[in-house]
């Protein structure tokens, strides 16, 4: 049986961008701050977690991308930092940030350059060879250093003996080592996926139970 001071606490690691996705494909909306403490607060009734209390909530998620970059069709220079898309996620992680008990770790965005949309490439591969508009060439953005921040704390927690268990809040199977250490040094380890019925089976075989 596992010893130490928090034997008795779990933790809550949040994957931002696997939460946002799943929640926007459910809610068919941008997800709000109440939509992921609402999920926070699910978890946390399940009764696998009755004989653990919370230790912290860590939510993952990259800085939103500013700067400018060139269109390479149109020439026009675009503004990251000046976009819906910036503001509302700049919205959402302080919104997080100011929840009781939660901790924001924050990774980078990085623009790599330019790429044909999901929805051009969908049409192409019909048949449909209409030539690619301006439109349909979107900035090639990246997310650097989530992962490594994840897998950081689950080590960390583990190692120092914070809790007793964690829950994983990811789709992500460049997690399992991460969580086969936490097994190893003795972690409770869950796995919520939101719902998602497709997430890795790798994921699923290094914790002791999906949510």
């Amino acid at each position: 049986m596992r010893r130490g001071a928090g034997a008795d606490r779990v933790a809550i690691l949040l994957d931002g961008e696997y939460v946002k996705r799943v929640l926007r494909q459910r809610l068919t909306r941008f997800p709000s701050q109440a939509d992921v403490i609402g999920e926070v607060r699910r978890i946390q009734r399940n009764s696998a977690l009755d004989a653990f209390s919370l230790y912290r909530v860590f939510y993952y998620t990259a800085e939103p991308l500013s700067g400018t970059a060139i269109h390479p069709l149109t020439g026009n220079r675009i503004d990251f930092g000046n976009t819906t898309v910036f503001s509302r996620n700049t919205q959402l992680i302080d919104l997080i940030e100011n929840e009781p008990d939660v901790a924001v770790r924050r990774g980078a965005l990085v623009h790599q350059g330019w790429q044909i949309g999901p929805a051009a490439v969908r049409a192409l591969t019909q048949g449909d060879t209409k030539t690619v508009g301006s439109g349909d060439v979107i900035p090639k953005i990246l997310q650097k250093g989530v992962d490594m921040r994840i897998g950081l704390d689950l080590a960390w927690l583990a190692l120092k003996r914070l809790v007793g268990a964690v829950v994983l809040v990811s789709g992500d199977s460049d997690l399992v080592p991460a969580l086969k250490l936490a097994r190893r040094e003795g972690l409770r380890v869950y796995l919520d996926a939101l719902g998602n019925r497709r997430i890795r089976q790798e994921l699923k075989k290094h914790a002791d139970l999906v949510l």
